[in-house]
Formats: C-alpha cells, sequence, structure tokens
C-alpha cells in the first residue's frame, strides 16, 4: 500500500453528537509506540473514531508520512508526556528499547498488543513480561486478537470481539470504552493471569474444525478405496480392463457424495443419542459422555463440511460430459446401435428415474445451501431462536430425508441386481444408507405422541423417580411422583 493510501483514513468521520452509545473516552488523546502496520491501522482507526492521537517513533520525520495527518508523529518521551493511555505496538525483543522511558511511564496504562509466533513460546506472557519491566505502570492486554485489515476495515468485515485482561478493573474499564468508541465489543477475560491464553488464541489453526476435518478425510479415504477397489481393481482383475482413467474424476465423483451424505447424517445423530440418553434415564441433568459433548460442539462444522463435499458433487457431475472417455463411449455406443439396427432406445423407466434423481438433487443441494448460509453468524444473528431453530432442525432433516430419496433413485433396483456385488461387496450407496436410514427412523420413533410427550416433559424439568414430599394438615408424608416439586 502507498503512503498516500496508508495515510488516508479508509472509514469516514463517525459525528458523535447525540449518540448515547459514545462514551466520553473518545475526547481523550491516546498514544501509540510503534510504527509497523498494527501501529498504522490502529492510528487510522483511532483517528477516524474521533480520538486524538500521537504517535512515539524513535525516527519520527521519516515515520510522519506512513500515518494520517490527523495524528501528531513525534519522539517516544514526547508523546508518551502527552497521553494516559499508550498502545505498545512492538515486538517483545524490543520491550527493552523502552525501559529509557520508564520514569515518564510512571502511572500510565500500557495496552499490550503483541503476540508470539509460537504458542507458549514463553515462560511468561508477553503481557505479564511488560508489567515486569514496568512495575509503576498498569498494564493491559487487549486487541491482540484484532488483525490489521480490520483495525482499518471496519469491525463489520473481521471480529468484533477484543477479549481484555488485567489486573487493574479501572484500567480494564477504561480500555473497554475505547474498544467501543472503536466500534469493538470488549470482553473481559478476567485478571493478568488470562493473558497467556489470550496470547495463544491467535496461533491456533481452525482449533474447532480439526476433528471434523479429519472425520471428512477419513471417510473419503475409506469410500474411495472401496469405489476404487469396485470400479478400477475389479474390472483389471476379472476382464483385463484398465480403467485408471476414472480415478480423477469418476471414482471422486462416486466418493463425494457419500461423504456429503453420511456427514448431513451426523449432524443429526447425536441429538438422536442424546434423546435416546434421557429417556433412557428420564431427566436432563445428567451430563454425556464426553464423546457425545465434543460430538454436539462440532456439528456445525461436520454441516458445513457436509455442504462442502455436496458443491464438490454437483460440479464434478456437471463436468462428466465433458471427459473425452464419455465422449469416447458415446461414439462407441452410437456405433453398436446402428450395426445391430435398434433405432429406439428409449427406456421409460430409465428415463424417470434419472429425472427425478436429478431433481431431488438439486433441492437437497437447495435445502444444504440454505443451512450453510444461515450459520453463518450475520445471518444467524439477523434470526431469532425460533427462526434459526426451525431451518436447523426441521429443513436440515428435510434435507436428509430428500438425500435419501437422492440416493435410493440413483440406486433404484441395482441393489437386487447380483451383477452389482462385485468381489461380493455391495455397492456404495448401499452402504451409506444405513446411518441416514438409523436417524430417519429414530426420528419417527421420537415423533409419536407417547414418546415425544415424555422427552418434551424430561427436557422441562421433569424427573424419574424423584420424590416429593408433602406437609399435610395431619401428618406428613412422602409422595413419589414422576412430575419435579415445581410441576406438582
Amino acid at each position: 500500500m502507498s503512503r498516500g493510501d496508508m495515510a488516508k483514513p479508509l472509514l469516514g468521520h463517525r459525528s458523535m453528537e447525540g449518540d448515547p452509545s459514545i462514551t466520553p473516552a473518545a475526547s481523550r488523546t491516546i498514544g501509540v509506540l510503534g510504527s509497523g502496520d498494527f501501529a498504522r491501522s490502529l492510528a487510522i482507526r483511532l483517528v477516524c473514531s474521533g480520538f486524538k492521537v500521537v504517535v512515539g517513533s524513535r525516527n519520527p520525520k521519516r515515520k510522519a508520512g506512513l500515518f494520517p495527518s490527523a495524528a501528531e508523529v513525534t519522539f517516544q518521551a514526547e508523546a508518551v508526556k502527552k497521553t494516559d493511555v499508550i498502545f505498545v505496538a512492538v515486538f517483545r525483543e524490543h520491550y527493552s528499547t523502552l525501559c529509557d522511558l520508564a520514569d515518564v511511564l510512571v502511572g500510565k496504562i500500557l495496552v499490550d498488543v503483541s503476540n508470539n509466533t509460537k504458542i507458549n513460546h514463553h515462560k511468561e506472557s508477553n503481557a505479564e513480561y511488560l508489567a515486569s519491566l514496568f512495575p509503576a505502570c498498569t498494564v493491559v492486554k487487549g486487541f491482540n486478537v484484532v488483525s490489521a485489515w480490520t483495525l482499518q476495515s471496519g469491525a463489520r468485515d473481521g471480529n468484533k470481539q477484543v477479549l481484555i485482561c488485567s489486573n487493574n478493573q479501572e484500567a480494564k474499564r477504561t480500555v473497554a470504552e475505547i474498544a467501543q468508541v472503536m466500534g469493538f465489543t470488549p470482553v473481559d477475560m478476567g485478571c493478568m493471569s488470562s493473558a497467556r491464553e489470550i496470547e495463544n488464541i491467535p496461533l491456533h489453526l481452525l482449533p474447532a474444525w480439526k476433528i471434523p476435518i479429519f472425520l471428512a478425510l477419513g471417510l473419503f479415504l475409506c469410500f474411495f478405496t472401496y469405489n476404487l477397489i469396485r470400479q478400477v481393481i475389479h474390472p483389471y482383475i476379472r476382464e483385463q480392463k484398465n480403467k485408471l482413467y476414472k480415478i480423477p474424476i469418476e471414482v471422486v465423483n462416486t466418493t463425494l457424495p457419500c461423504v456429503a451424505y453420511v456427514m448431513l447424517s451426523l449432524v443429526y445423530l447425536p441429538g438422536v443419542l442424546a434423546a435416546c440418553s434421557q429417556l433412557y434415564y428420564g431427566t436432563k441433568y445428567r451430563r454425556f459422555p464426553d464423546w457425545l459433548d465434543q460430538w454436539l460442539q462440532h456439528r456445525k462444522q461436520i454441516g458445513l463440511l457436509s455442504f462442502f463435499c455436496a458443491a464438490l458433487h454437483a460440479m464434478y457431475s456437471l463436468c462428466l460430459p465433458m471427459r473425452r472417455s464419455h465422449r469416447y463411449q458415446l461414439i462407441e455406443t452410437a456405433v453398436k446401435q446402428a450395426v445391430e439396427k435398434k433405432m429406439n432406445i428409449w427406456v421409460e423407466e430409465e428415463v424417470w428415474r434419472m429425472e427425478i434423481y436429478i431433481s431431488v438433487g438439486i433441492i437437497a443441494l437447495g435445502l444444504l445451501s440454505l443451512l450453510a448460509i444461515t450459520s453463518l453468524p450475520s445471518i444467524a444473528n439477523s434470526l431469532n431462536w425460533r427462526e434459526f431453530s426451525f431451518i436447523q432442525s426441521t429443513l436440515g432433516f428435510i434435507a436428509l430425508v430428500i438425500s435419501t430419496l437422492h440416493t435410493l433413485t440413483y440406486g433404484w433396483s441395482r441393489a437386487f441386481d447380483e451383477n452389482q456385488y462385485k468381489f461380493y461387496l455391495p455397492p456404495t450407496y448401499t452402504l451409506t444408507l444405513l446411518v441416514p436410514c438409523t436417524v430417519i427412523l429414530a426420528k419417527v420413533i421420537f415423533s409419536l405422541p407417547c414418546i415425544q410427550q415424555r422427552l418434551l416433559r424430561i427436557r422441562r424439568g421433569w424427573e424419574k423417580g424423584r420424590y416429593v414430599k408433602f406437609v399435610l394438615p395431619s401428618a406428613t408424608a412422602e409422595y413419589s411422583s414422576g412430575e419435579t416439586s415445581s410441576n406438582v
């Protein structure tokens, strides 16, 4: 980015008059020590939020052109004297260069925005190390989970949360007010001992996606190997036909819908297991096993991976007629028909099967797209609880049912054709039906009035075999009831 572009604020100056959400913190002067990318983005955002900004640099004349004209760029000592809140935007290894400012930093609030290159790289957090160097200052950890791009583009284009921790409540409140004025949502993470955890957060790579991704890869490898045996290895061993050309597209395209279908069913299977547990124990207060609890927490990621595989399947399917091998097969079929003088090869059953198969598949993909879109935080926040539950639960189950119809119309009667059992292995789609059909059957059973009402009562607080004591006028009687005391 050029100097002119960096100096120009990307956010328009917002008027703060008459806005009750803006705190008086906007009238204060904020100091920034550092001249890197984050320091520049931070200064731009502070200026656009109405703050007076003074930047401390070891070479202010050379760095002045990098900052907006509204920000004052001066020497570090001069900048520290003009403000009580200072953002320390330098790396940990350069903290020692600030020791010459110890006398003028006394009583100041230092906001440490640094991060490490490795998780738990040092024995103590950067914020704790900074506090040990300047014991006369109040150190607040914050803004390290916000990127420079988010600072320039606005909180709407990035994470809005700013995690803050410090041993001083008043200092935390001051930094939280600054974050609010800048358009972020401050989150109090407690005392300074939380700084180590906060600094590790930006270093984690998709922590919530690790298990779902490994699950998807495992399913893909299993189904890919299974399809490879049936479609490539079997023809080569039995008929000495080379079918290796099927691997890049055809085998992959047969594998993707299997993964998408099973992954979608795995989104709703833990809910079925949780309901079975509640019905068996007759209470909702018994803790689920750790594996089930983790499974329930990863349903969103599993569903999004299911949609990803389904979308890839749709694109691969559209590319099937473009293959050179497909053209050769069409020509070969046409030549055989001409030799055999077959003028009409129309098969009504096959035509209807494929029409229904494609139509149902499009509907299933559309519903999966809706589920994926509504899982985005920006969309989910615009829905109330009932709307979100209806889309994710009801429409999600409908998507599973329609995907099952898509799979059944693909297989049709081939499950009963002995020629489809290569190496005595059943067709792939029959294996994928096991988990989804189990989920659908369980959902149907749970919808029976007798079971549905019992499950509803449990989720509203009813417990099996709970004893409730009633004090009667003449004596004290113990009454065994299926209802909780509040319901009785």
